[in-house]
């Protein structure tokens, strides 16, 4: 009997298929802020654990299937894990596609649509100009502008003041802006900005102060003590004038002055430096140039000063007043965010070039991606940015203050000191320092720039070292620094000499606070961010500001 052939064998089974699967999550369309999710994963149709891929079986020809099935497993792996490489390039790719106008239109959306993408203003630009030389008798200690209290009328002077307001002009509407920054930090000792206010627009110079809530320009209202400044004085219509009831005049006022029958918001508001401004609330067309190029116009709430003293009134000066961009609700970027036109953000980037200037923006479309530093904003009885470090280091020796937890110490960055203020112990530990590492450093007491100068008759900048700033390290690796080089802390006087940026805080009566001034800004992009509440930093030129909104697609 014939035997019959075998049956032919079985057809190899099928290689497991690779899926990959990119999900990207985009935020309500009322809610763009909750931001984009994206998840990129693989898999296989290869038998899991629970079903072996091949049948059991006993005998020496199954350790070669078995080898087999290792390289094929082996294969699909590797082909696996590049398969998520690529899906993991494409989903960044993706991302950043949706910041890109040429990505909207390639997703479908109406040429309307992608157009008022693209008109729609978030961020508004200023540039930074240098005051001019203002002598001596300004920057004994620096030009600080730190608002240090605000004074109460309760029993003492007396700040209610008849106005003689006549005219009238419309209401202002909300709006968006774009503009720029000039300054440097030594001879002028301060940077401002120009914005323009009321019906035709006026310039203004203000000077850029992140330790201020109020933004006031010198008025006739009629003005009792005022500054020869740049431009002639604001003159507010009756109508321009706010009333005490105004939310943003209590939030001024606190609990204090509230008066129900007055008619004016009157406020007085002492520096750090002793001078002080009064006058009244007032609330005017401000025009800003958008980034689009469009001109806009919103209502701002500011201070109408009729009654400068101390270094405020020193004259001529450069500036017509002072932009406040504190935390407080009646800052320039608060009022702005209240009105839905920027997010609460805004940054500055001040350059080391001699002739000074930089660049400020309001709004999150110049704040980089990545390569920021950031610190959290620590809470306070003030609207300032108070940060804590952990320790302070000059080169590889800490500084250390005794009576202080784990040598933390309170960190304030103000744009509107000239220069940097330390703690008055460790300001004296940074001195016997500086002297232990150059004994042969010859003090000149008649240059009165700055109060320690030396005589630099050789390299004397590459004796000293950098000051560290350490705020901790980000996911337990990193460390979070802010490093001020020789440059950001010394100062050529007009004799020649090295002059020491970093003062004594005790003669501001900040004794226990470092406070980051101008000198050690310049060379940094610095963000402000009050949604986060948190303060970032990187090193930049800061020579143009790079929107962010937009990226190429393979970044």
């Amino acid at each position: 009997m014939p035997i019959p052939p075998p049956p032919p064998p079985p057809p190899p089974p099928e290689p497991p298929q690779l899926h990959g699967v990119v999900i990207i999550t985009l935020p309500p369309p009322d809610q763009p802020s909750k931001g984009k999710t994206i998840t990129a994963f693989t898999y296989t149709d290869e038998p899991g654990a629970g079903a072996p891929a091949l049948p059991p079986h006993r005998g020496p020809p199954m350790a070669t299937a078995g080898r087999e099935a290792r390289r094929s497993r082996r294969a699909v792996s590797r082909r696996a894990g590049a398969m998520v490489l690529v899906l993991g390039a494409l989903a960044l790719a993706a991302y950043y596609s949706f910041y890109s106008d040429v990505a909207v239109q390639f997703l479908g959306m109406e040429e309307e649509e992608a157009q008022k993408e693209r008109n729609e203003t978030k961020s508004f630009l200023f540039q930074l100009y240098p005051k001019a030389h203002q002598g001596r008798a300004l920057r004994e200690f620096g030009d600080i502008k730190l608002a240090a209290k605000r004074v109460d009328d309760g029993g003492g002077r007396k700040v209610t003041k008849k106005l003689d307001v006549k005219g009238a002009t419309s209401a202002g509407t909300n709006s968006t802006v774009l503009l720029p920054i000039k300054g440097n930090v030594f001879p002028d000792g301060q940077y401002y900005t120009s914005i323009f206010v009321g019906n035709p627009p006026r310039p203004y110079f203000l000077d850029v102060d992140t330790g201020s809530d109020l933004t006031w320009i010198q008025c006739d209202a009629p003005c009792t003590n005022c500054a020869q400044g740049p431009h002639p004085l604001y003159k507010p219509a009756k109508e321009k004038i706010v009333p005490p009831r105004d939310l943003l005049c209590q939030e001024l006022q606190g609990d204090q002055n509230y008066c129900e029958t007055c008619k004016q918001c009157d406020y007085e508001i002492e520096y750090a430096d002793r001078s002080s401004s009064m006058g009244v609330l007032a609330k005017d067309d401000m025009h800003l140039i958008a980034t689009n190029g469009g001109k806009e116009k919103l209502d701002f709430v500011f201070g109408c000063a009729y009654d400068q003293q101390g270094q405020l009134l020193s004259s001529p000066a450069k500036t017509d007043g002072i932009l406040g961009l504190s935390s407080a609700a009646i800052s320039l970027p608060s009022q702005l965010a209240s009105k839905g036109i920027i997010s609460n953000i805004f940054g500055h980037c001040i350059t080391r070039e001699t002739n000074g200037g930089g660049y400020m923006f309001l709004g999150d479309d110049y704040v980089p991606r990545w390569g920021m530093t950031w610190a959290p904003i620590r809470g306070g009885p003030d609207n300032l940015y108070h940060t804590e470090a952990q320790k302070v280091n000059y080169g590889d020796q800490e500084l250390s203050m005794h009576g202080h937890a784990g040598n933390s110490v309170q960190v304030i960055f103000d744009s509107g000191s000239s220069y940097t203020y330390l703690p008055e112990e460790m300001y004296k530990n940074l001195i016997d320092a500086i002297k232990d590492d150059s004994p042969n450093f010859v003090q000149d007491s008649s240059d009165t720039t700055l109060p320690l100068c030396w005589k630099a008759d050789f390299s004397v900048r590459s004796f000293f070292k950098p000051l560290n700033l350490h705020f901790g390290r980000r996911w337990f690796v990193v460390p979070k620094t802010f490093t001020i080089v020789p440059d950001d802390y010394l100062i050529i006087s007009e004799k020649g000499n090295v002059c020491l940026g970093l003062l004594n805080g005790t003669e501001i009566n900040h004794g226990s606070t470092i406070i980051v001034g101008d000198v050690s800004l310049r060379g940094k992009l610095v963000v402000h961010d009050n949604e986060r509440r948190q303060i970032g930093w990187a090193n930049s030129e800061c020579t143009k500001a790079q929107s962010q909104k937009g990226f190429p697609f393979f970044l």
